[in-house]
């Protein structure tokens, strides 16, 4: 067996091993944005970007009671779409995009969100990040890893990456996990990044996956 090979082959293992501890360490965890509907994920998730998943969840109540699916998003008035999620950030793009998105969902796809990614990433606003995790949310289909600021933080001090590139993040992680687990990856290392593998000063000395980071105690 070649180098390479044993270096795929370990961090298989490691990765085998962190998903497993982070299975007991967060047996609930789920995506944490609200919603109802195949359209309201992708809404929500497109205004996640850059903005918390609370902050969002704050925002979409009002939002969907006014404009509930994608007929309804499409025909809006864009600046009171504007006002409506202007508190998540960057709110003029986001408004587009949803439209955007939900024009063509309306136009192309006869109103209803489509399971391809192909097809999902070519809506405004939508990368794989946000059509990841609108397949695997809203119809169970693991058509990748989703991609955020912790699952490629967490990624990389695990040793699973050396990548910063979210997209080859997402390349050696799907090498490394079975499909099957490819969502379970990414929305546990979601939860234990919150709680205690942050950005900044984490708590390596609380943290039970610890003794098989390569990153414990120097990750900074």
């Amino acid at each position: 067996m070649s180098k390479a090979s044993k270096t795929v082959k370990a961090r298989r293992e490691r990765a085998s091993k962190l998903l497993f501890r982070l299975e007991q360490l967060y047996p609930d965890a789920t995506c944490s944005l609200t919603y109802d509907t195949p359209v309201q994920l992708l809404v929500a998730t497109i205004l996640s970007a850059q903005c918390t998943d609370e902050r969002v969840n704050a925002v979409t109540p009002e939002l969907f009671r006014r404009y509930p699916d994608a007929p309804a998003l499409a025909g809006a008035d864009l600046a009171e779409l504007e006002q409506l999620v202007r508190s998540t950030g960057f709110y003029r793009n986001k408004a587009k995009n949803i439209q955007g998105s939900c024009r063509a969902i309306v136009e192309r796809f006869g109103g209803e969100v489509p399971q391809k990614m192909e097809l999902l990433v070519e809506l405004p606003g939508v990368a794989r990040k946000t059509a990841n995790v609108v397949l695997a949310h809203a119809f169970g289909i693991n058509a990748g890893v989703t991609v955020d600021t912790h699952v490629k933080r967490l990624s990389q001090r695990f040793g699973l990456t050396t990548h910063d590139n979210p997209v080859k993040v997402e390349r050696d992680l799907m090498d490394l996990l079975p499909q099957a687990e490819w969502e379970n990856w990414s929305i546990r290392s979601i939860y234990h990044g919150r709680a205690v593998c942050k950005a900044r000063s984490p708590q390596c000395d609380a943290c039970t996956l610890a003794d098989l980071c390569p990153s414990a105690g120097r990750a900074r």
